[in-house]
């Protein structure tokens, strides 16, 4: 499990997490990526598109980590790989209603900036 970021201009950053989003995984990175999704950027990128597995508490951190940044005034998105196991998690749980999910990280960018 890993978590990594680069800021993209002044209102943009983007987060990668890979790995596993089970148990060991979110409790190893959850207070990371609440920390670096607190910065003061507008748009939020995470991409899970190295994501190997999302269990229900990744999830969750995701949520929590989507209302911070939105309660702030920001806006987090999600890129994941079309047909990934992961796009199919957040799809069968309605989380792609709550957080926008896109397949490719140009359209998620200009997505959390708008």
């Amino acid at each position: 499990m890993s978590i990594s970021y680069n800021d993209i201009g002044d209102n943009l950053r983007r987060i990668v997490v890979t790995g596993r989003l089970d148990m060991p995984g979110t409790d190893s990175v959850a207070a990371q990526l609440d920390t670096l999704a607190a910065a003061p950027k507008k748009g939020v990128v995470v991409d899970l598109s190295a994501l190997r597995f999302l269990a229900s508490i990744g999830i969750r951190a995701l949520i929590v980590t989507a209302k911070a940044v939105q309660k702030r005034g920001g806006k987090m998105v999600l890129v994941v790989n079309d047909g990934s196991t992961v796009r199919m998690s957040l799809e069968a749980t309605g989380i792609n209603d709550l957080i926008p999910v896109f397949g490719s990280t140009a359209d998620a960018e200009k997505a959390a900036l708008a």
